[in-house]
């Protein structure tokens, strides 16, 4: 029986047999057999594949100068990005980077349904290459069933080793390549190779290899079905005008097998031949046919399959399709159902991302490629200089956000004739940040007794940029 979902639609939970037993393909402890797949949206995640495991894989061996192009350097509290240098003190980035990433999965969702989870994910990208690995050691779905199922012998050992092999082999690589984010990659492939990587750099290798073997070797759909949140909240994120893969009951009931010359008309079928391909080709192991589940990842596997199936036996495509519950009841055109994309909420999200993204690119062409921190030294009180002067000791630690090396220039103000020493130009290196001690000095007659405010600049010689820190100057009373 459908249940009504948080705006309207109906969600379809997985149907018992009569008999009170699970189908076999949603027996949770049964092992999927997924059977490849060709046709559009195969070639869509492929593509996915590619593009973000070349971008995983790739980034980290760029170079910037004499430095990795991204590195995110924990222990000295340095994260570069190609010529950006932030410091933890940048935290507002990456939060408006969290920020947008979410917005993002918000309008996809509300565009799409779970475009992210079928063509993005990393379980999604990781387990297609790990099934892609076992295909081809062990050979497609029939055969696997035939391997498994089948005694122990030279050929299961040899092909069950290769994958295994294999498995290995992408498991460990990708968590190198996931440590060299955080250490420099190549520094890192040398002490790998003299076998001296740190306890920290092994660890977490190891670790995010034996999870990435894991989760894409053994869990795979389990954790989209039972671990992944968003599986469980996506729901609220639907509405009917939500494109997701939808299968056509009005046009494929009542299913059944015929020939191929058989007229479904006079056979008073459907034009589903319930082959049961869609349900061999989903990476869940859900029935499409049964309507909308929160295991559906939106991969469109079921359709490809079905669209295939339907060339076969002269029928028209589309009997799997990606489509709306409003555009499948009303019998929308394409036309119609794009038109409905763009409603208030996808408009609201869009809104939302395009100004954050553009509050963050501004801020980041206005960001001062420096930052000062000022700290008045405790252990010194107001003492009596050379000359009869108050004189204030101060630690000041200046970063140098940019990639070439800089001087900067100190003044004060709050106190008539108060003076910097030392005045000279600060020299600091590329990337690099920098403590120096610097004392104030006011004139007693100037200087009213107890604390008084005062405002320390640094500016950045040869341009306007300049940063302002507010103290306090003790005088004794």
């Amino acid at each position: 029986m459908s249940q009504p979902g948080p705006n309207g639609h109906k969600v379809i939970p997985i149907q018992a047999e009569p008999s009170g037993s699970a189908p076999p393909q949603f027996d949770p402890g049964r092992k999927l057999y997924p059977r490849s797949v060709q046709g559009l949206f195969a070639r869509w995640r492929w593509g996915m594949v590619f593009l973000t495991q070349l971008v995983f894989y790739g980034v980290p061996w760029l170079q910037w100068g004499e430095r990795q192009a991204v590195l995110f350097d924990l222990e000295t509290r340095r994260f570069f990005l190609f010529g950006l240098v932030l410091y933890p003190q940048d935290l507002i980035y990456l939060t408006g980077l969290l920020v947008i990433s979410a917005l993002a999965l918000f309008l996809f969702t509300a565009v799409a349904g779970r475009l992210w989870c079928g063509y993005s994910c990393p379980q999604t990208v990781y387990s297609e290459i790990f099934m892609w690995i076992e295909r081809k050691t062990e050979g497609d779905r029939a055969a696997r069933m035939r391997l498994d199922s089948g005694p122990w012998n030279l050929n299961k050992v040899w092909r069950k080793s290769a994958k295994q092999f294999l498995w290995v082999a992408v498991a460990f690589w990708t968590g190198f390549t996931f440590v060299g984010y955080f250490t420099p990659i190549q520094v890192l492939a040398r002490e790998f190779i003299a076998t001296n990587l740190g306890p920290w750099e092994t660890f977490w290798v190891f670790f995010y290899g034996f999870a990435t073997y894991g989760n894409a070797g053994f869990l795979r759909e389990r954790i989209c079905i039972h671990m992944c949140p968003y599986a469980r909240f996506q729901s609220a994120m639907f509405d009917r005008d939500t494109l997701i893969v939808t299968y056509d009951q009005e046009r494929g009931e009542p299913r059944g097998a015929r020939s191929k010359k058989a007229d479904p008309a006079k056979l008073e079928l459907g034009d589903c031949v319930d082959c049961t391909l869609c349900v061999q080709v989903c990476p869940t192991g859900i029935d499409i046919r049964n309507g909308l589940q929160y295991q559906c990842i939106g991969c469109g596997a079921c359709i490809d399959v079905c669209d295939t199936v339907m060339d076969k036996v002269g029928y028209s495509k589309g009997l799997i399709r990606y489509s709306t519950e409003n555009a499948i009841e009303h019998h929308w055109s394409s036309r119609e159902v794009l038109a409905h994309v763009m409603r208030p909420r996808v408009l609201v999200y869009s809104g939302i991302i395009l100004a954050i993204t553009l509050a963050m690119l501004l801020s980041l062409s206005l960001r001062t490629p420096f930052k000062v921190d000022v700290v008045r030294d405790r252990g010194v009180m107001a003492r009596i200089a050379e000359g009869g002067l108050y004189e204030n000791v101060y630690r000041i630690q200046i970063m140098n956000a940019s990639e070439k090396t800089q001087h900067y220039t100190l003044t004060a103000s709050g106190i008539p004739g108060l003076r910097v020493n030392p005045a000279t130009p600060i020299e600091v290196k590329p990337a690099e940040s920098r403590w120096v001690v610097v004392q104030l000095q006011a004139s007693p007659d100037a200087t009213p007794p107890g604390t008084t405010k005062v405002v320390i600049d640094v500016a950045l010689d040869g341009t306007e940029h300049k940063v302002t820190e507010k103290t306090v100057f003790m005088a004794p009373r």
